[in-house]
């Protein structure tokens, strides 16, 4: 069953968005579906996997513009725990896991009535669509992997190596802090901008779309302090031993790998998804780093959509 919540039409924009409230596990998911005024025949939906875990979608929603560019419905939502849909700040560590979340993909893609689609995650968002793509889905047309790693050891290893080479002033702050457990401290969060406009956004100032996120995020931070930590580089929550390596050579669908030059996922993150998963492809954005659909908007768009193109 689906709950009609709200249903908004954008004529200068050319698209249909429409958002709803699926019911999941006694509480709701928020999703918000674009649709083209014009959709291509044969053009399957794309569905939009966010980060965090538990950023909300905002950040990733000028990836919408796909609907009018290749004439598909692009499906975003907020995952459980965060955005728009139910939080659930007194859930018990225990319930925070990937397979949540899995099941709570093809809840949603069971209630719209989608047999076959596309799925593109930015970050946690590929790393759940590689949860879901191991499990070889029906209808999974294709996969996008964006600024994701295959494990997190591989991620921590690289953050260490990047958090290396800041300033010494920087590196000194966050140690300090860490140390003392002083995270909430003014000079600790200084210390930590620094490492995000180097290898998270390099676009100043930040986009709104991204404060939009992080705003949400830290005003209910239940989901990211659970499941990763304070920080992108201070990983301490439930994900750290987390790893999809030894699974990947189960992914059946044509997959698609990108990242940004200076991106926190570094290649040595995402390498085993190419070295494992059959006829895996890459593509590297020069001068992006990790939010590289919001430093280069329109190159990112062009890449996923040649891909999807590719394999309808």
């Amino acid at each position: 069953m689906v709950l009609l919540r709200d249903l908004l039409w954008s004529h200068a924009d050319r698209v249909q968005q429409q958002t709803r409230l699926v019911p999941f596990r006694g509480n709701n998911t928020w999703v918000q579906i674009t649709t083209p005024d014009s959709p291509r025949a044969g053009a399957l939906p794309l569905f939009v996997l966010h980060g965090g875990p538990g950023m909300a979608h905002d950040y990733v929603r000028n990836i919408a513009a796909l609907a009018n560019e290749t004439g598909r419905q692009v499906i975003h939502y907020d995952q459980i725990g965060c955005g728009r849909s139910t939080h659930l700040p007194e859930a018990p560590v225990d319930f925070w896991v990937p397979s949540l979340f899995v099941d709570e993909f093809h809840t949603v893609r069971e209630a719209l009535g989608i047999e076959q689609y596309h799925l593109l995650g930015q970050s946690w968002g590929g790393m759940l669509g590689a949860e879901i793509a191991v499990r070889q889905p029906a209808g999974l047309a294709s996969l996008e992997i964006c600024n994701s790693p295959a494990s997190m050891a591989l991620w921590m290893a690289a953050a260490a190596e990047l958090r290396a080479q800041l300033p010494v002033e920087s590196r000194a702050a966050l140690d300090r802090h860490e140390t003392n457990d002083t995270l909430d401290d003014p000079e600790y969060a200084a210390a930590t901008e620094v490492f995000y406009r180097r290898h998270v956004c390099r676009v100043e100032p930040m986009p709104q779309d991204f404060v939009d996120s992080e705003k949400q995020m830290l005003a209910d931070p239940t989901v990211y302090y659970t499941m990763n930590g304070p920080t992108e580089f201070h990983v301490v929550g439930t994900l750290q031993s987390w790893s999809v390596i030894d699974r990947l050579q189960q992914i059946t669908a044509p997959t698609l790998v990108v990242a940004g030059e200076f991106d926190e996922a570094t290649p040595a993150t995402w390498a085993p998804f190419i070295e494992q998963i059959p006829a895996a492809h890459s593509h590297v954005f020069p001068g992006a780093s990790h939010c590289t659909h919001l430093e280069q908007p329109e190159e990112f768009r062009a890449v996923i959509a040649e891909f999807l193109a590719a394999h309808e």
